[in-house]
């Protein structure tokens, strides 16, 4: 732990700064006389200080393998693990920590020879979205951060937008960086996503807006990562080793060697980068690699003619040269492909401009020109590029002990790309395309027309038939997307059927015009059939992926339609009907969807969008999503059944309870006969007042799940009191129906029943929207009471001033009942204000869920005024 100034620790007692260290390394710097280069680890959401072990361990074993002439030294901030990507409250507050901690950790270093003046931070989650947030600070110095790695941190968008200061610090974030583009230059970032396994962060979020510097900002997703080729979960691509070892590899080969420290050259960080994180040339990095290199020792050159070559070798102690002429063959084809199924980092083709000897002494090396795939490295030149070079050079070295394959193939462009229709968005599986390649050559190329939107998700099934059964390489497919550094790799054995799950986590840019690839390193001699097939259930998973966070809008929505079927019911037939069958009558989605259509149709015109402004509108959420390419209508309609389906049964689940919890109850306690309640009394008055200054002294979703509570058991009182006295009821009517006349039957105790049974059924649809109203409140409850023992109030509290509102609407609500609503001059506005509601919730809320709870607490507060008015 670093000792921190006093008034630091005393502004941010919760926080803490470590060191990390292990073995001998963490002995020799207890005294902190630091030497190294200086790394902060921010973790995310809920994310503990030591996940900075993956780095630190792993950084501490290459240091050693360099006999420490560079090392790095590990720093991890201790944000007590705090639910920052749910409560944003405390984002600022860990902005300015980590900004104290940058000082404080230079300050180790001030006396040291080689002292650093900047620091390279790693953000996982959230974390690196508080590293992009220091640069919004007035005090901050840009300059003393010049490298920022994110791990699949949401740089978009939050992924539940459940309060204000959330979405206000992501726009202030964006914003900023946006609009200072120019002073970022000198800060190199890279975003790494964690692909399709992260369901918690979807890529698409993880890509670092698009600025105009495009040459100091790099996004990429892990599946695309060379040496990695795989997708991580949200919390192991803190851990993944694949992805660890490309950091730390990137780190070192970062060090400037006249400053000890990280480069300040933007330009070397960023093609560094690129070498590591987006194209592997199976070569170790050299920034300035020698561009002609002598061909030495004794080695057998060897003229080969044919347009298509293959060499096996194993165990052999002579070296060769190969040399193919190009004269031969520019002609007759555009391209030629080569590939090594030896994966080390020494040069292996070369391009030679001789023109009539035998042998080459002095050649250009193409081996930056391969490219690292999991079982081989290829490389593939368009001839018309070289047109000084003579001949191509492939050089085998000595095999002893050791056996792998190359091969080399020359052709046209034309002959080895097939271009493959995707099947349309509404085909539903009912309709495929497939192709069938006879495979004569070492690489295909399989263009994807019109495979540009992310709802077109559909699978590739690729099935290998061979003519010999010889042992053959394994074949390497790669969905190959032109516009995000987002591909995919598979390796198949040959024969076999493969399937690819076709999904893009970024549509394709208006300004591209590019195609998605499918890549096919083949087996001469071999057939394969491509074919692709969509299935509706992957359309459902795309839209629940880009859309799971609004899922509960649709829900409120739903339930609040039904909420105002039962009023209008209960003002036509003086009953209120069951929330199922109104949930069933009222929630139909030609109500809403229409006019949210015709809304944002009509954002596209500038008159319309002039009179939206002057009315001081909020921007519409479909809007934005339609210009992400993350939107249209059929996607609103699925969400929307999806929230009917999701209401009906967690109201059918949220009776049932209710009606065991008060059974239980009612076998335990033999409560009184039905008693009429005032609506308000004076110990009434005292609970608001409390509850009151309970929100506004601690929190307010604290007091909003106590009144909760509070409604809750006054419900099942309803529930017990109704069954009890109904049951009493029946008894009695039954026992007596032949000795007392029907004019002198108990109708008055029959019409309170009746009321009684109004009142539960609204109680309860009342309760069903709380209980969402409290979901969403919930966590900045679970944060102030995670930080309870630093401080009794939550500061800052997103739901202060609305818990006091709903804390006043729910005690008059819970002691009333419908006989006095139903005679209201205002239930009839009350019954048809919920429709508007409902389609203001679903334009206003998708992208802001902490705006639902004031659209349902103005719709009670309506109720309210029914019971006075």
């Amino acid at each position: 732990k670093i000792k921190l100034p006093k008034k630091t620790a005393r502004r941010y007692p919760a926080y803490e700064l470590y060191l990390y260290g292990e073995g001998n390394y963490a002995e020799e710097n207890k005294n902190l006389l630091l030497t190294g280069i200086p790394v902060l680890f921010l973790p995310g959401n809920a994310g503990s200080y030591k996940q900075v072990r993956s780095l630190g361990s792993i950084a501490l074993r290459k240091a050693e393998d360099v006999d420490f002439k560079y090392h790095f030294n590990f720093f991890s901030v201790n944000f007590n693990e705090e639910l920052v990507a749910l409560y944003g409250g405390s984002l600022q507050r860990q902005t300015k920590f980590v900004h104290e901690c940058i000082k404080v950790i230079l300050k180790l270093y001030r006396d040291g020879e080689f002292a650093p003046t900047s620091v390279a931070i790693v953000g996982h989650s959230m974390g690196g979205l508080v590293a992009r947030a220091l640069l919004t600070l007035k005090n901050f110095k840009p300059e003393l951060i010049n490298l920022l790695i994110t791990q699949a941190t949401p740089h978009i968008a939050p992924v539940m937008p459940l309060d204000r200061y959330l979405t206000d610090f992501y726009t202030a974030v964006n914003n900023h960086w946006i609009l200072k583009a120019q002073d970022l230059r000198n800060l190199t970032t890279l975003s790494v996503a964690g692909g399709f396994r992260d369901y918690q962060v979807r890529s698409g979020l993880a890509f670092l807006p698009r600025l105009s510097q495009h040459d100091s900002a790099l996004s990429v997703v892990s599946s695309a990562v060379p040496r990695a080729w795989a997708s991580t979960d949200h919390l192991s691509i803190v851990w993944c080793k694949e992805l660890i070892l490309a950091t730390i590899r990137a780190l070192f080969d970062l060090i400037d060697e006249n400053t000890r420290q990280i480069t300040e050259d933007p330009k070397k960080r960023m093609s560094i980068l690129n070498h590591h994180f987006v194209r592997h040339p199976a070569k170790i990095f050299e920034e300035n690699p020698e561009v002609f290199t002598e061909l030495t020792g004794i080695f057998m050159w060897i003229t080969v003619k044919a347009s298509k070559w293959t060499y096996s070798v194993y165990n052999d102690s002579d070296g060769k040269y190969f040399t193919f002429p190009l004269a031969s063959h520019r002609k007759s084809y555009s391209h030629v492909y080569c590939e090594n199924s030896m994966l080390d980092t020494s040069s292996w083709i070369y391009g030679c401009m001789n023109t009539n000897l035998s042998m080459c002494l002095e050649a250009t090396d193409l081996s930056w020109r391969a490219e690292l795939l999991p079982t081989t490295k290829v490389v593939m030149l368009k001839l018309q590029d070289y047109p000084s070079l003579s001949h191509i050079v492939i050089q085998v070295p000595p095999a002893v002990g050791n056996k792998y394959t190359l091969g080399c193939e020359f052709f046209k462009e034309d002959s080895r790309t097939v271009q493959l229709p995707v099947t349309h968005l509404f085909s539903f599986g009912l309709s495929s395309s497939k192709i069938l390649l006879n495979s004569t050559g070492l690489f295909y190329n399989v263009q994807l027309q019109h495979f540009n939107q992310i709802y077109q998700a559909f699978k590739i099934y690729i099935e290998s038939h061979c003519q010999s059964l010889k042992e053959r390489k394994s074949n390497v497919y790669r969905l190959h997307i032109p516009w995000s550094h987002e591909d995919s790799i598979i390796v198949a054995k040959v024969p076999s059927l493969t399937e690819i799950s076709a999904k893009l986590h970024t549509a394709q840019p208006q300004n591209d015009s590019r195609v998605p690839e499918l890549n096919i390193y083949s087996s001469s001699d071999c057939q394969y059939e491509v074919k692709i097939k969509r299935y509706p259930y992957i359309l459902v998973f795309q839209i629940i992926r880009f859309h799971a966070g609004a899922f509960p809008v649709y829900i409120v929505s739903n339930i609040l339609l039904a909420y105002g079927g039962q009023l209008s019911t209960l003002r036509s037939t003086g009953q209120c009907s069951d929330f199922s069958l109104e949930l069933v009558r009222t929630a139909k989605p030609y109500k809403v969807e229409p006019l949210i259509s015709i809304i944002v149709f009509l954002q596209g015109f500038n008159w319309f969008r002039e009179i939206w402004e002057s009315l001081s509108l909020p921007e519409v959420d479909a809007a934005v999503l339609s210009r992400q390419d993350a939107w249209f209508p059929l996607v609103s309609l699925i969400l929307f059944l999806f929230g009917t389906g999701i209401a009906y049964w967690s109201g059918a689940f949220f009776s049932t309870s209710l009606r065991l919890f008060s059974s239980l109850w009612l076998t335990l306690i033999r409560p009184t006969v039905l008693q009429k309640d005032r609506l308000m009394t004076p110990r009434r008055l005292c609970g608001v007042l409390t509850l009151a200054l309970v929100s506004w002294t601690t929190c307010g979703a604290f007091a909003v799940f106590l009144i909760y509570l509070q409604y809750l058991f006054k419900d099942s009182d309803h529930s017990k009191e109704t069954s009890q006295n109904s049951g009493i009821y029946t008894v009695k009517t039954q026992g007596s129906v032949d000795s007392v006349p029907e004019a002198t039957q108990p109708l008055s105790k029959s019409t309170t029943i009746a009321e009684a049974v109004n009142s539960l059924k609204m109680h309860v649809t009342i309760l069903n929207l709380f209980t969402w109203i409290v979901l969403l409140n919930l966590p900045s409850l679970i944060y102030w009471l995670k930080n309870l023992r630093y401080n009794v109030s939550l500061d800052p509290d997103p739901c202060r001033f609305t818990a006091i509102i709903i804390i006043c609407i729910l005690e008059i609500l819970m002691n009333s009942s419908t006989s006095a609503v139903k005679s209201s001059k205002l239930l009839k506005i009350a019954a048809k204000v919920p429709l508007p509601l409902s389609v203001a919730m679903l334009t206003f809320g998708r992208m802001h869920l902490y705006r639902v709870p004031h659209f349902v607490t103005f719709s009670l507060l309506l109720h309210v005024l029914c019971c006075v008015v």
